[in-house]
């Protein structure tokens, strides 16, 4: 669950933007863990519908992502999320959620 954030950002530059689809998998099944009620798809098919849809499925799972971390103690950042990827800029988003994750879930010393 716990990743460095730095390392993810340049690696989903590197790779021009494969690792990010992973990082976006992660982030996906992370809050299925956490909040089940919130949100149960899976990160294939968020990824999936996301290109299908030209991005318009990728605005309403970030909607849903701001509702679903709460549950690990982050605020309402879904209107955020939203505009952020309106924007082009989802990748702050990423940054957001997985800050939201490593301070739920420090990594294990």
């Amino acid at each position: 669950m716990n990743k460095n954030i730095v390392l993810c950002v340049v690696l989903s530059i590197v790779t021009c933007g494969i690792y990010g689809l992973y990082w976006m998998w992660t982030l996906n099944e992370t809050a299925r863990t956490v909040n089940p009620t919130e949100w149960q798809m899976g990160g294939g098919m968020v990824i999936l519908l996301s290109i299908v849809t030209c991005g318009i499925f990728g605005l309403y799972w970030y909607y849903k992502m701001g509702k679903a971390f709460m549950a690990v103690g982050a605020p309402d950042n879904s209107l955020l999320y939203l505009v952020l990827s309106i924007f082009g800029l989802s990748i702050v988003n990423w940054c957001i959620m997985q800050d939201s994750i490593n301070r739920a879930y420090p990594a294990q010393q």
